[in-house]
């Protein structure tokens, strides 16, 4: 079992781009003490966002899930940017925030959610096991589906 984050997300298949920097006046992380705060992370290719539009109108909930996983991975590559890539430096992730831009009928933020959930546990195994909360929400920055914050336990 390979003993780097980028390796673990390589080996789903996914490509672990560089960690974005912020959008706004703020920095995209924060370590105090042993936790590592990372601040909202929308899906992107690049620079782009994508998975855009809403669950439960434009967007299907398998969808959903697709743009939760995809912003996880932002998530991803800071925890990678934060412990040099060592995947023997974190402890679990603590929480997930994530937010889902939905119509008001729309009730399954818990499974779209879990599209990130899944995602930490397929790369982090147990560590990946996390409290979390869903949460349905109007709109979104740049008009994304999805974002995904963490609160993640780091060692030294």
């Amino acid at each position: 079992m390979s003993s780097t984050i980028t390796a673990r997300v390589q080996a789903l298949g996914l490509p672990l781009e560089p960690a974005g920097g912020p959008a706004a006046n703020y920095v995209s992380k924060v370590q105090v003490g042993d936790l590592l705060f990372v601040s909202g992370q929308v899906p992107r290719q690049g620079d782009k966002p994508v998975w855009l539009g809403r669950v439960g109108d434009t967007l299907s909930e398998e969808e959903g899930r697709q743009a939760a996983r995809q912003a996880a991975l932002g998530v991803l590559a800071h925890l990678a940017d934060a412990v040099g890539d060592d995947l023997a430096r974190v402890a679990r992730v603590v929480r997930l925030g994530v937010f889902v831009a939905c119509t008001p009928e729309f009730q399954r933020q818990s499974a779209v959610a879990d599209g990130a959930s899944d995602l930490m546990v397929e790369v982090l195994g147990e560590a990946g096991r996390h409290a979390r909360t869903a949460v349905g929400v109007a709109s979104l920055p740049r008009g994304v589906a999805v974002e995904v914050e963490a609160i993640i336990q780091i060692k030294p």
